[in-house]
């Protein structure tokens, strides 16, 4: 797992000290191949949320050992001195809810990730204009947030998270507000762009819709991981 994806080996999280300390995380290990989407599904409690915020370099492991896109980011402390660029340029954000700027046009809220990355703003907007033909809302290219249905809001947020081309993706029940047409869209674009960019994606997911279509899972339970495989469905043919 040297050339790029997810490797997570013993991951540990705990919090507070002494009688009162609570082990969100007790031996988390996962590998997540370029290229590939994996489903990571668990009871409420169970450590999805932690594990999602330490592989975004959102709060601190207490142990283990974390790989992302090749690059050692975290052995017992962090690897990388400025976690504020890393999650700019090297990890994309997909939420259940978009989070799109309200005051900015749908070009600019995709082209604003590689602006502050040092992008021209030619080259950021073309960038932009390329994700949004590519997920079928370049249409919608000068429209403002509000106007935009569900749907096309979301497939906005994942060409913003796709922005920067970050060798990986973390996509925090990116389909829980959407009927099944849509979240089936949703993840047929997540599988597009993950095989066209070979950009390992992690689906955090209660979502029994779409977790058919998953190769592989990761079950979470208490704080540890257990990998199973999936259904792999084909997209084409689940409705």
């Amino acid at each position: 797992m040297n050339q790029g994806g997810i490797l997570i080996e013993g991951l540990r999280k705990t919090y507070g000290q002494g009688d009162t300390a609570v082990e969100a995380l007790k031996d988390v290990n996962m590998t997540v191949g370029p290229g590939e989407v994996v489903g990571l599904v668990g009871p409420s409690g169970s450590g999805k949320s932690t594990l999602l915020k330490c592989l975004g370099a959102i709060i601190e492991p207490t142990a283990g050992r974390m790989v992302l896109g090749g690059k050692v980011i975290y052995d017992g402390s962090w690897k990388i001195p400025d976690l504020r660029t890393l999650r700019r340029d090297s990890i994309g954000f997909v939420f259940q809810a978009p989070y799109l700027i309200p005051f900015l046009d749908v070009t600019d809220n995709v082209a604003l990730l590689p602006m502050l990355a040092g992008i021209s703003n030619a080259a950021a907007r073309a960038r932009a204009l390329e994700l949004l033909s590519a997920l079928d809302v370049a249409h919608r290219a000068q429209a403002e947030p509000s106007q935009l249905s569900g749907g096309e809001q979301q497939r906005v947020s994942i060409a913003r998270a796709l922005a920067n081309r970050p060798p990986v993706i973390l996509a925090d029940e990116p389909t829980a507000p959407l009927d099944s047409e849509r979240a089936l869209g949703v993840m047929r674009i997540l599988n597009q762009m993950a095989q066209q960019s070979q950009t390992a994606i992690i689906v955090v997911t209660h979502d029994e819709k779409i977790i058919p279509s998953f190769k592989r899972i990761y079950h979470i339970r208490e704080g540890r991981t257990v990998e199973e495989a999936g259904e792999g469905r084909s997209l084409e043919g689940m409705a």
